[in-house]
């Protein structure tokens, strides 16, 4: 019998992603914003998504959110078992773009997972690569 070697679908760094990975390395958030345009937008691209050909920068995001959707993963895929019920989720970020990540330090219910709640981005360690994912936001 053959045993399966699938891992985990995780990103590979790309030239224009790079710098982003690096900085996720460092418990930081970095997304870019047109130049010409100020606009932020994610995810990494070398022109501007707003302006034809325009120049991007990068800048360190806050780092806070809001959930935008979800969908709640009963049936693991290969890698993930250990890890269910688990959220997939889209969260906006305060500075505007829209990212796909994984909610933690809450329970991945429909009860718990509230859409517009509050999140902060963490950052998880998954097979050599530092993940960004949101967690509730601590309200004072």
């Amino acid at each position: 019998m053959k045993t399966s070697t699938i891992k985990q679908s995780l990103p590979q760094p790309t030239p224009e992603t790079q710098f982003y990975w690096d900085k996720a390395a460092q418990g930081e958030l970095w997304i870019q914003r047109c130049v010409t345009t100020g606009r932020h937008f994610f995810y990494p691209k070398t022109y501007s998504p707003f302006v034809l050909g325009g120049p991007v920068e990068w800048v360190q995001a806050t780092g806070d959110a809001s959930l935008y959707s979800y969908n709640v993963v009963h049936r693991p895929v290969y890698g993930f078992e250990d890890r269910a019920p688990y959220a997939i989720a889209v969260v906006e970020l305060k500075e505007g773009p829209r990212m796909m990540t994984n909610i933690v330090g809450v329970d991945n219910t429909p009860d718990a997972l509230r859409l517009d709640m509050a999140l902060r981005v963490d950052f998880e360690q998954r097979d050599g690569i530092c993940l960004p994912v949101f967690r509730p936001a601590v309200t004072a």
